[in-house]
């Protein structure tokens, strides 16, 4: 047992013996290495302090050569400039001599003036002194003072003058006038050879085609309740008498008209004719109607290359296919006056587009419902503010019958336009006893100014000729005539286009052989 720890005990000692003998030899080993670190680091250090010194050095010369090029470069642009600023003072200095020249020289200049200026009124006053003793011994000769010579002199002139200067007007006036009516001539006829509208005659009446009696018997309807029924729907006429194979629709308003056609075409087509069944075409056939107004001026204002409309503008438009003028379909009436107004506004360098837009609508107060007391240019002219037309548009509308004041170039234009469509041969019906009625009214407004023996309307009432006596009115006096007669024709009669007044005054010398 003993032994067995002496044996523990000496294995314990010697473990321990080993430990602290390793332990000693490790510490040793790594004192060692630590040295031999410590060494390299510090000549690795040093390696690095000369290269970091090195480059510092190389740095320095490089931006010292930098600083010194960026001297030498102010330095050399400080001697050009100073080098500039001598060259400046130098040509100031001759600039300042040159000007002392001058001024040296304007006043030698202003010295030799003044001596002129002397001189000059000195002469000025001995002519006076002359022309005073001239004046004097004129006087004493002739007889009177020389403000009543002067005042004499002055009144001839003034006739002279007068005399040259009436004659003088007249020439021009007389050219003016050739030369406007003969470029007035070229541009009317100009447009008109180049304007090719047919001309539509309307009347009240329309006349409806049928088969036979018995579709006749049958649109009358049993004691004519058909009949009753048709015309209450559509505010039409229906006269039924005894003219075979048609029967007369009879109603101011076109629109009525072509209702009750459709009606009755779309009614015979279909065989079942009753009051019923009449209310429900009727109703039918006007909603057609009103597609195809608009339809009819869509197309129209694509035709003319019209654009930008408001719709309730292009259905009145359209309407004026249904209405007529005296006659005249107005939508082909509206038509031609739109190319009419295009073409002169073109020849006369204006805006083409604009007159004929202005031309298109100027009636469109005629289809209109609203306000049946305004003249239907004012109508026309509000509609077209209300739905936001340009003024220039609206004026000529509103003036094309001289109504309102004419504010633009186009509104002469669209009156011309006007009544070029509407006095063409053809164009427009008028009663027989009204045309005689105002041909006879203007003969009796020539014959009733002083001097004038006879007077005739000729050309359809385009042309008045008024002869006058010799010895009661002079060749001036004619020339006022005129204007005075067609002045009163244009502020006291309604025409259509434009009425021509020639004053014929001739001297007539009669003598007898016996």
């Amino acid at each position: 047992m003993n032994s067995i720890l002496l044996l523990i005990i000496g294995a314990a000692v010697g473990a321990a013996v080993a430990i602290g003998i390793y332990i000693f030899v490790r510490k040793m080993l790594l004192k060692g290495r630590r040295d031999e670190i410590l060494e390299k680091a510090a000549v690795e250090a040093e390696k690095i302090k000369n290269d970091k010194i090195i480059e510092a050095k190389e740095k320095f010369l490089q931006l010292k050569g930098e600083h010194d090029q960026y001297v030498s470069e102010k330095n050399q642009q400080l001697k050009e400039q100073e080098n500039k600023l001598r060259q400046r003072e130098s040509a100031l200095a001759q600039q300042t001599a040159d000007l002392q020249r001058k001024n040296k020289d304007l006043e030698n200049q202003k010295a030799g003036l003044q001596a002129q200026k002397d001189n000059l009124d000195k002469k000025a006053q001995e002519y006076d002194e002359l022309r005073n003793q001239a004046n004097k011994q004129i006087e004493s000769i002739a007889g009177m003072t020389a403000q009543e010579a002067k005042n004499a002199l002055m009144e001839n002139m003034k006739a002279e003058a007068r005399t040259e200067a009436q004659a003088y007007i007249n020439d021009t006036m007389d050219e003016a006038r050739v030369n406007a009516a003969r470029e007035a001539k070229r541009i009317v006829i100009t447009t008109i050879q180049r304007t090719a509208t047919e001309t539509a005659i309307e009347n009240a009446t329309t006349t409806f085609p049928i088969e036979n009696y018995e579709i006749k018997g049958r649109i009358i309807g049993r004691e004519g309740r058909n009949i009753r029924a048709l015309e209450a729907a559509t505010g039409v006429e229906i006269v039924v008498d005894d003219t075979p194979d048609a029967i007369l629709l009879s109603s101011f308003d076109p629109v009525r008209r072509e209702v009750a056609r459709l009606a009755l075409h779309q009614l015979v087509q279909d065989g079942r004719i009753h009051p019923a069944r009449i209310e429900e075409v009727v109703t039918k056939v006007q909603k057609q109607l009103e597609d195809e107004i608009l339809e009819t001026g869509k197309r129209t204002l694509i035709d003319l290359g019209i654009h930008g409309m408001n719709i309730e503008l292009v259905k009145l438009v359209g309407r004026m296919k249904y209405r007529s003028s005296y006659g005249q379909n107005l939508l082909q009436h509206s038509r031609e006056v739109a190319n009419i107004c295009s073409i002169m506004a073109a020849e006369l360098g204006l805006n083409a587009k604009l007159a004929k837009r202005a031309g298109l609508l100027h009636d469109i107060g005629k289809v209109s419902e609203d306000d049946p007391e305004l003249p239907h240019a004012l109508l026309g002219m509000k509609l077209a503010e209300q739905y936001k037309e340009r003024p220039e548009v609206c004026n000529a509308i509103g003036a094309h019958h001289e109504e309102t004041e004419m504010t633009t170039l186009i509104a002469p234009i669209v009156m011309v336009g006007d009544a070029i469509s509407g006095a063409r041969p053809g164009a427009r019906r008028e009663v027989i006893g009204s045309y005689i009625k105002r041909l006879k009214g203007m003969e009796d407004l020539a014959a009733s100014y002083p001097g004038v023996t006879k007077s005739y309307a000729i050309q359809a009432g385009r042309e008045l000729r008024v002869i006058v006596g010799a010895e009661d009115v002079s060749d001036e006096q004619a020339a006022t005539l005129s204007q005075d007669i067609a002045t009163k024709i244009q502020n006291e009669m309604t025409y259509p286009g434009q009425v021509k007044i020639t004053v014929i005054r001739e001297t007539r010398s009669v003598a007898y052989a016996k």
